[in-house]
């Protein structure tokens, strides 16, 4: 599985086991050409926010529980903010419960995915997310 263009993913992973495992099952699927990681919500959003527009990532793969601020709240502002919500994001969580599910996707999250990984469901999950919205839905940089 090959993307059309690797894309440039913001992971937003407070376990570096499991971050180190999406880091590389991202760039061997040739799904992402850079990986930044952030260890939670704050770190991430003040990444966002530090970066300008045409430096935002083309993805971001959210894990829902992490300190400081949790991948749900983390969803609900980047969600809220017009600079930063047409970000695709790919919740990747061990949650099972059907109300992180609902408010992942009320939240506009475009993928929930479960731990334990399994590369192929997760590279999967990523790659159905359409083209055409993460072509169209980021500014185009030269």
């Amino acid at each position: 599985m090959i993307a059309s263009r690797p894309y440039r993913v913001l992971l937003v992973e407070d376990d570096a086991a499991d971050a180190l495992l999406i880091e590389e099952a991202l760039e061997e699927r040739g799904v992402a050409r850079e990986v930044r990681r952030a260890s939670d919500g704050v770190d991430a959003l003040d990444q966002l926010h530090q970066s300008s527009a045409s430096d935002h990532p083309d993805l971001i793969v959210l894990d829902l529980n992490m300190p400081r601020m949790n991948g749900r709240e983390f969803l609900a502002q980047v969600k809220a903010d017009p600079q930063l919500r047409a970000i695709p994001v790919v919740v990747l969580t061990t949650s099972e419960a059907p109300g992180d599910i609902a408010g992942a996707y009320q939240n506009y999250a475009n993928a929930y995915v479960r731990k334990p990984v399994d590369l192929d469901e997760f590279g999967a999950a990523v790659q159905r997310i359409d083209t055409f919205f993460l072509d169209t839905a980021q500014p185009h940089r030269p």
